[in-house]
């Protein structure tokens, strides 16, 4: 089955727009084809413009460090993926002025802008959907504990074998219930 030329425009769109980008355009096909194979499900399935385009961001972000990281432009670092044409913090300096009149030095702060505001609220508005839709979630069902779920899987970070022992569960309990919570995110995003 065929993307409709719309989703299709959209995707490029996303990728041609993504920070790691811009001197990586050799990679445009790569990047494009590994966005498609992995979206095109979620396409099918979501039919709330934002949130797909939410959805996308996300998969054409994590699309482009894959194939980056692939062809051996980004390596991973404590901090995260770093491109092999950058220097780790670490080793740069920041710029230092020294006015030679009053022998005042001046240190400039390297500034971090990494999302746009438009960025910014998608997170906020995405991030809103998602605390609601478990919120209401583990109202509608409190013995399925799906607050604690969400904090330890998705704010801790903890895998399912470590979240069975903190909450004395089964790990393919965990998984049925993380995976119907996952259900109820995808329902509150659809009824966005």
């Amino acid at each position: 089955m065929e993307l409709a030329q719309e989703k299709i425009d959209l995707i490029k769109k996303i990728i041609k727009t993504d920070k790691k980008y811009s001197n990586n355009e050799d990679l445009f096909d790569d990047f494009f084809n590994e966005s498609y194979k992995r979206s095109f499900l979620i396409i099918k399935s979501v039919e709330n413009e934002t949130a797909l385009e939410t959805y996308l961001r996300k998969i054409v972000t994590t699309s482009i460090v894959l194939v980056l990281k692939d062809s051996g432009r980004l390596r991973r670092t404590k901090e995260g993926f770093v491109s092999v044409r950058e220097e780790s913090i670490e080793q740069i300096t920041a710029p230092t002025v020294t006015n030679r009149y009053a022998n005042v030095q001046i240190n400039y702060d390297i500034v971090d802008l990494d999302d746009g505001p438009e960025e910014i609220v998608i997170k906020k508005e995405t991030l809103e959907t998602v605390i609601s839709a478990v919120s209401v979630a583990h109202c509608n069902n409190p013995a399925k504990q799906f607050m604690q779920l969400y904090e330890l899987r998705y704010v801790k970070g903890l895998k399912q074998v470590q979240i069975a022992k903190e909450l004395n569960l089964s790990q393919s309990e965990i998984s049925k219930r993380l995976l119907e919570l996952m259900v109820q995110v995808k329902e509150a995003f659809n009824r966005a």
